[in-house]
């Protein structure tokens, strides 16, 4: 008798299915069962205000996550940047498989770089953070961009550059890149100008603490470097209390002599979203070789940004 099909929690956009069907294949393979995708409407798939007037984070998640403890799917794959810095009891993160490309990247339209755009070219995002950073980097440029804010799905946010609508939008490279659409970005924005949401480029394979079985196989595809870099990154934003709608940026670099690992670079940046004012801080270090050593990375470097004023850069403090 064959054993009964995994059932995997997903939200239903191409890209999370894109993520979720590479997230099954690996899992057939471990355990030899057959996995099928469960379809999830999430509030942050139907709601068409700004991910900022909706609460931001956990948007995407909640309904996934109440699919698991009803015990409706068996494991749930989430983007890792969507997912609020407090984990549930109940819940457990399995597995955090290696990293896509962490980068932002711009679709613009003729072929144009960042740093080709005209000034004053209308640029779509639906971050705050991408917002405070793309700013900046203009201003740096003594030039400037009117930042457009944008919801809807990779193909939709394309389309408006395709129409004419806008000159440019930022995604994230990992995305365009899952659904085999990286052909069209003109411009990969370098880490030193517009650092990446916590987590971004990241899944998370999330089970019920209880089903002890299934998260010991889910294990067997973590990365041990990915979750290190992303639980630093995640604790930064955690002590900054800010949630996915703050204009909070973080990477985890794993610096090493090309024949091993040795450091870890933590990088953050808050800023206001017109860019006038940014907070960007980084330290380097042994990498971590716990979980309690990686979040504490994270929040020393969050103390530095608060007393160097990040807090008053946040706008409204996530409650």
């Amino acid at each position: 008798m064959t054993e009964r099909a995994l059932r995997l929690g997903t939200r239903k956009s191409k890209l999370a299915m894109a993520q979720s069907g590479l997230v099954a294949q690996e899992v057939r393979r471990i355990t030899g069962r057959p996995v099928e995708l469960v379809e999830i409407t999430t509030y942050g798939d139907t709601s068409r205000e700004h991910l900022a007037q909706i609460g931001g984070t956990g948007v995407f998640v909640a309904a996934l996550r109440e699919a698991l403890a009803a015990g409706d799917v068996d494991f749930a794959v989430h983007s890792l940047k969507d997912l609020p810095t407090t984990q549930p009891d109940e819940l457990v993160i399995a597995a955090v498989p290696p990293r896509e490309d962490p980068r932002d990247v711009l679709v613009a339209r003729d072929g144009l770089t960042f740093e080709q755009l005209p000034a004053g070219a209308r640029v779509g995002t639906g971050s705050p953070r991408r917002m405070a950073q793309l700013n900046a980097y203009a201003r740096e440029r003594n030039t400037r961009v009117e930042t457009v804010p944008i919801r809807g799905n990779v193909d939709t946010r394309i389309g408006y550059v395709h129409s004419g609508e806008l000159d440019a939008v930022v995604l994230a490279a990992a995305g365009i890149n899952r659904i085999g659409r990286s052909s069209e970005v003109t411009d990969f924005l370098s880490v030193d100008s517009v650092l990446p949401a916590p987590g971004q480029g990241a899944l998370a394979i999330e089970c019920t603490a209880q089903n002890v079985e299934l998260a010991a196989r889910l294990a067997e595809l973590d990365d041990p470097e990915t979750r290190v870099a992303v639980t630093a990154e995640r604790s930064l934003l955690a002590a900054l209390e800010a949630g996915c709608s703050a204009p909070v940026g973080a990477l985890a670099d794993l610096l090493g002599d090309g024949q091993a690992v040795t450091e870890m670079r933590l990088r953050g940046v808050v800023g206001t979203t017109d860019g006038s004012e940014l907070v960007q801080l980084s330290t380097t270090g042994p990498v971590p070789m716990s979980h309690g050593d990686a979040v504490a990375l994270g929040r020393e470097l969050a103390s530095e940004m608060l007393a160097k004023g990040a807090a008053g850069l946040m706008g409204e403090r996530a409650s």
